[in-house]
């Protein structure tokens, strides 16, 4: 996209969220001459990589009057791809061996993330623009296109209002559970649990565990639980269903196909026709995008968790560029696509770059998804990015006039993924990508020098 050639504009926009995209959002709007306010409901930056031992009310998540805990971060967490591959572009995430507070492995556990999430926002001076234990409340559109956002403090005495020019949503999406539909639950004895209030396997002990799920924290939590369970049984939708396979390594966990209904005596029946007596059901079932906060009068809307219609999961064509999203996209290496997102959407708002004409992007937004359903991908993985992700990030890079992405990193992201399949047990502690190690420490040089 050419650059317009309209007068450079500064907005006052709001930033919903400290987490990784909304920091990273933060520095580039101010990089851009925008001013801005960040709203963190939290006490500290970082949102999701924030662990804490406090879980919800209500275990499974759906009683809507819960307590609310905003990290899904359980105990044993470490991240799942190399720190070369998930760091921002110009402030690489390198081990800091000098200090004993962090952690130089490779994979590091989720307190060295939250770390350095911390020293982005020092070094970049986005800690000073956050509102802390402040929580928005209501965003909506007046008159003039402008926006009205509410927020209240923590203590919720004072509502205040105001008015933002534009506002970039970046409030995460590992909050709001959702949960697998399975026959008979509402009268099965046992208990339930999703893993956004998973911590500790401690609890587990001594337990026969059903866990439904087949991604990252599903494997993760399944071998945690196993070290105490009794039993841990996985049920998969991914696995066909006569399956029914014991687990190399654990002698006490088995894989199944998915469930096919629970009895009132707390016995689970499984597709492949076993039964199994339990105690817990866990629902690794991933998550929901929930914006309690928005009203757009129906122009977004959340259906089967496509936020939609958006175009580049970035902008609402309707209401573009004044409401814009960091950070929908998942399965990647998120945070430098969290920051080719929030440089598009800050040289927009200042007039740099021009962004098709509403009626273009409505288009191109029904061209995807016409995409979506010809090759059979559910509504509910519109905005899994696993299949094109290079592709997608060097697009937002051409449109920002950066350089593509670097080689080594799309490399080391496919390495890595590959790794975790071939050595689900050792992947983070044992890879054969040192050449691309070399090459990322090379390429920061040039960062980590200035």
């Amino acid at each position: 996209m050419q650059p317009t050639h309209h007068q450079p504009a500064s907005r006052h926009v709001a930033v919903i969220g400290a987490g990784a995209g909304g920091l990273v959002a933060a520095r580039e709007l101010r990089r851009e001459g925008h001013k801005v306010v960040v709203f963190e409901r939290g006490d500290q930056v970082g949102g999701t990589w924030v662990y804490t031992p406090n879980v919800e009310s209500d275990p499974i998540g759906l009683d809507p009057n819960r307590t609310r805990v905003h990290s899904s971060m359980y105990q044993s967490l470490r991240t799942n791809l190399p720190r070369e591959a998930m760091g921002f572009r110009d402030y690489p995430f390198v081990a800091i061996e000098e200090d004993e507070e962090r952690d130089p492995r490779r994979y590091p556990g989720h307190r060295e993330v939250l770390m350095y999430l911390k020293d982005f926002a020092i070094e970049f001076g986005v800690s000073e623009i956050v509102r802390f234990e402040t929580e928005v409340v209501f965003v909506g559109l007046v008159e003039g296109g402008k926006w009205k956002v509410k927020s209240k403090s923590k203590r919720g005495e004072v509502v205040e209002d105001e008015i933002f020019d534009a506002v970039v949503v970046c409030n995460g999406h590992h909050t709001e559970p959702c949960v697998a539909q399975i026959p008979g639950i509402n009268t099965w004895k046992g208990k339930q649990i999703h893993s956004h209030n998973y911590r500790t396997p401690e609890p587990f002990r001594d337990q026969v565990v059903i866990l439904i799920g087949s991604a990252t924290s599903a494997i993760d939590i399944s071998r945690d639980i196993a070290g105490v369970a009794k039993e841990v049984h996985v049920a998969s939708r991914s696995v066909a269903d006569e399956t029914i396979e014991k687990q190399p390594v654990y002698n006490n966990m088995w894989l199944h196909s998915m469930i096919k209904s629970v009895q009132e005596d707390g016995s689970v029946v499984f597709r492949n026709g076993s039964v199994v007596l339990a105690d817990v059901i866990l629902h690794c079932t991933g998550y929901k995008f929930h914006f309690p906060f928005l009203e757009t009068n129906g122009i977004v809307t959340v259906d089967d968790n496509r936020v939609g219609p958006l175009y580049k999961h970035v902008f609402p064509p309707d209401l573009a560029p004044s409401l814009s999203f960091v950070g929908l996209p998942w399965k990647g290496a998120l945070f430098p696509m969290f920051e080719f997102q929030s440089k598009w959407v800050a040289g927009i708002l200042s007039n740099r770059i021009a962004l098709p004409s509403q009626e273009e992007m409505m288009e191109d937004v029904k061209a995807f998804y016409s995409l979506l359903e010809a090759s059979g991908t559910p509504k509910r993985y519109t905005h899994n990015i696993a299949d094109y992700q290079p592709g997608y990030e060097d697009w937002l890079a051409a449109e920002c006039g950066c350089p593509a992405f670097e080689e080594w990193r799309k490399q080391m992201y496919f390495v890595a993924t590959e790794n975790l399949f071939a050595r689900p047990q050792t992947c983070r502690d044992e890879w054969e990508d040192h050449h691309l190690v070399l090459q990322a420490h090379e390429d920061f040089r040039k960062y980590t020098l200035n």
